[in-house]
């Protein structure tokens, strides 16, 4: 997610994570060290003569199902390499200070940026499946932000509320629909002709690479499996499409900018109207 300061990204990533996993997501500092990082010894068992090991953030992201990366563009590059290798094999192995082993993890990567403070490695920005920007609110929005904040507020100080009772009931209700919708997720069907419009799509648009294609194929599924759909339409494909290719054009893999306007969409909208 890109967007400038106080424009509440890492809280929409910690409510992203309690709605869709029932708790905060694992917090990747920009100082991590590597034993941090892939996990070590236990410094405290060590001062007794012991050989405990620490599991590592990334093995914690694998429990609890999500690292978060805040302002991921001043990452380190070093670790960002080390997420690069288990993003993309799955794995974490270490071989370090007489430590050895292998481990199978599998985690979603959030980050948030602002571009303002710098771009993101070409390697790590092609990673990321999906984007989306924080955008202006409207009056209205605004409006129902602080309304939503106050009310927050004054929920927390009673301690107990009937606000806090039927958020946490929206939220179990919307992680239900989320469990269903993994499970009916490999049943969809992705006709060729849905496969043949992507492709005419990323093309239109100029996407770097195939990875946008697939992510978004992928992306129409799990929509259309959200929905309770049988099978990939159209529509479910144009709505991925922005946060799935936004970032993949020349100007974004070049430190330019994230935005997908009307002109963009002006590119694909006969694909969409002819479909």
């Amino acid at each position: 997610m890109a967007g400038q300061r106080g424009t509440a990204k890492s809280t929409l990533v910690r409510a992203f994570a309690l709605m869709a996993h029932g708790e905060l997501p694992v917090t990747l500092p920009i100082n991590a060290t590597d034993d941090r990082v892939v996990g070590g010894w236990r410094l405290d068992a060590l001062m007794r003569g012991e050989t405990l090991e620490q599991p590592g953030l990334l093995e914690e992201a694998h429990d609890k199902g999500i690292l978060y990366v805040d302002e991921v563009n001043l990452l380190d590059d070093h670790v960002v390499n080390i997420i690069l290798d288990v993003v993309s094999t799955g794995q974490l192995s270490v071989q370090r200070e007489g430590l050895a082993a292998a481990r199978q993890l599998d985690f979603g990567l959030v980050g948030t940026m602002n571009p303002e403070e710098g771009g993101l490695r070409p390697q790590l920005l092609d990673r990321f499946g999906l984007m989306v920007t924080a955008a202006d609110l409207d009056t209205d929005a605004r409006h129902r932000m602080i309304r939503t904040v106050l009310a927050f507020e004054e929920a927390r100080a009673r301690d107990t509320s009937e606000w806090l009772t039927d958020a946490e009931r929206d939220n179990a209700a919307v992680r239900d629909r989320l469990r269903a919708a993994r499970e009916r997720f490999a049943q969809v069907d992705v006709p060729d002709p849905v496969l043949r419009l992507c492709a005419e799509a990323a093309g239109r648009l100029d996407a770097v690479g195939q990875r946008g294609e697939i992510v978004a194929t992928h992306a129409a599924r799990a929509l259309a499996a959200l929905e309770g759909a049988e099978r990939v339409e159209p529509r479910h494909l144009l709505r991925v499409l922005p946060p799935a290719l936004r970032h993949r054009r020349p100007e974004a893999a070049h430190g330019g900018t994230f935005d997908w306007g009307p002109d963009d969409h002006a590119r694909i909208k006969d694909l969409f109207d002819a479909g």
